[in-house]
């Protein structure tokens, strides 16, 4: 019962400091996810990352940049506990006798994290976060809030509507979290060498964090391109994963596939050091608080 108690808060926990880095860095989402719908074709409405937040400011003010903020908010805490729920379920089980997991196994584990979160949480999630701020570029903008357009969502659509794009989802988080929690397990490994029980400060979480970070953005940008697109407004146009980025390639070229970027990369890297922070930080309490076998 008592190491019952000690998962649940370290996954709350994980889940409200998924819900802290998301209101910090919410804007550079929000830019970001501006630039990949602004399609050539148009043409563009947008210059760049600073003409974004200043045609957004001066259109709909300051709280104009959080549009969608709601839907990321109200699933942040279970994304949180699927992500490292599953991590940790599928890493207790591929560790050898020392406690070590390796590389190639974090990468597996890590796999089935975010393809778990991706079905479960995230996938409706951002469709409806994409929906919303797509939604704010139109003349007449037709959603009120997150329960509002939630309810037209899936009025008009059905209840597969909040779940566009599921393929590109599950290819984009899955790879994300294999990718950081590879990258996270690799740095660790090597941090501690031959002593599994070599505590790590924060500020190297941190820096460990964001370098996982970095390296799931430019592992996989071209696939969170194509995830925006099959979720927004003009989904429709697309018939398939593999037909959305056929015709980005095309249409707009190989740069396309990496449209948002840097806002991205600025996000991530701060979202996944954040998150990694507060996450060893409240184990190593709770470790101390509750001790387990």
């Amino acid at each position: 019962k008592v190491a019952s108690t000690h998962h649940a808060l370290r996954y709350f926990t994980g889940g409200i400091a998924g819900g802290i880095e998301i209101c910090i860095t919410f804007p550079t989402e929000y830019v970001k996810t501006q630039l990949q719908l602004d399609e050539k074709a148009n043409p563009p409405k947008y210059r760049g990352i600073g003409d974004c937040v200043k045609q957004t400011v001066q259109s709909h003010g300051v709280r104009g940049l959080y549009r969608g903020l709601s839907s990321l908010l109200y699933g942040s805490i279970p994304k949180s506990a699927v992500r490292f729920g599953v991590f940790e379920f599928l890493s207790n089980r591929a560790k050898d006798e020392n406690g070590r997991l390796d590389t190639t196994k974090g990468l597996v584990c890590g796999l089935g994290a975010g393809v778990m979160e991706a079905v479960v949480v995230v996938c409706p999630m951002e469709t409806v976060k994409v929906k919303f701020i797509h939604d704010q570029t139109s003349a007449n903008p037709k959603y009120k809030g997150f329960f509002h357009g939630v309810s037209q969502i899936v009025k008009e659509q059905g209840l597969r509507g909040t779940y566009q794009g599921l393929t590109a989802t599950v290819l984009k988080q899955g790879s994300n979290q294999a990718i950081r929690f590879s990258v996270m397990t690799s740095l660790k490994n090597w941090y501690k060498g031959d002593n599994p029980n070599k505590p790590i400060n924060p500020l190297v979480t941190g820096t460990f964090g964001a370098i996982a970070g970095a390296a799931s953005v430019f592992g996989n940008t071209p696939l969170d391109v194509i995830k925006t697109r099959m979720q927004s407004l003009e989904a429709h146009k697309y018939k398939s994963t593999l037909d959305c980025a056929v015709k980005i390639m095309k249409y707009e070229g190989p740069l396309a596939f990496y449209k948002g970027t840097v806002p991205r990369l600025g996000r991530v890297c701060l979202d996944v050091a954040i998150v990694f922070i507060i996450y060893e930080e409240v184990v190593k309490i709770l470790n101390t608080v509750w001790k387990t076998d």
